[in-house]
C-alpha cells in the first residue's frame, strides 16, 4: 500500500535512478548525493525514475566495483526486469543531511542519510523533482495497472 499508513493520506517520495535506487532499496547505498540539502526527516518511499541510460548504468557499476564491494555481483544487468523504472521500488527514512560523511556512498556537495530501507512490490507511478507526494493508496490500483496519483510537494 502506497500512503502514509497511519492517517491514510499522501507519502512523501523521491526519484532516484536505477541502478541506484536498487541499492538503496535493498539496503546497500546508505547515502543519497544530492546538490542541495533538506530538513526532511522520516520515511519516504523511493521513486525508480523511468530513464536510465547504458552510460548510467556503466558508470554506477564502475563505481561500486571500485569501492570493493562484491554488490556489484548482484547488482541486476542493465536490462534486467527488476531495475523497475517508472515507479514506487521501497522505502527508506532520511535521518540526517550531511556536507561529510566517512560513507564510501558519499560524493557531495549533500548526503541524505539513509536507514531502515526495504524494497517494495512495484507500483506504477509518475515521478517528480525534489520530494512529493503520492494520494492514492496504491495498493488496489497497481493490480489493475494503474499509476499512482501525484500531489504537491510536501
Amino acid at each position: 500500500m502506497i500512503g502514509n499508513t497511519k492517517t491514510g493520506g499522501p507519502a512523501v517520495c523521491l526519484s532516484i535512478r536505477q541502478p541506484w535506487a536498487w541499492l538503496i532499496a535493498h539496503g546497500w547505498k546508505n547515502i543519497e548525493n544530492r546538490t542541495w540539502p533538506t530538513g526532511y526527516r522520516g520515511r519516504f518511499l523511493i521513486h525508480a525514475a523511468k530513464g536510465m541510460t547504458r552510460a548510467e548504468y556503466d558508470a554506477c557499476l564502475l563505481f561500486v566495483m571500485s569501492t570493493g564491494m562484491t554488490i556489484w555481483k548482484a547488482l541486476p544487468m542493465f536490462d534486467s526486469p527488476q531495475l523497475c523504472r517508472g515507479g514506487i521500488v521501497g522505502e527508506a527514512e532520511l535521518v540526517d543531511c550531511v556536507t561529510h560523511h566517512g560513507s564510501e556512498w558519499f560524493t557531495g556537495p549533500y548526503g541524505f542519510v539513509l536507514d531502515n530501507a526495504k524494497p517494495l512490490p512495484f507500483t506504477p507511478c509518475r515521478g517528480a523533482l525534489g520530494f512529493f507526494r503520492v494520494t492514492n493508496h496504491c495498493g488496489s490500483h497497481a493490480a489493475k495497472g494503474e499509476p499512482c496519483v501525484r500531489a504537491k510537494r510536501p
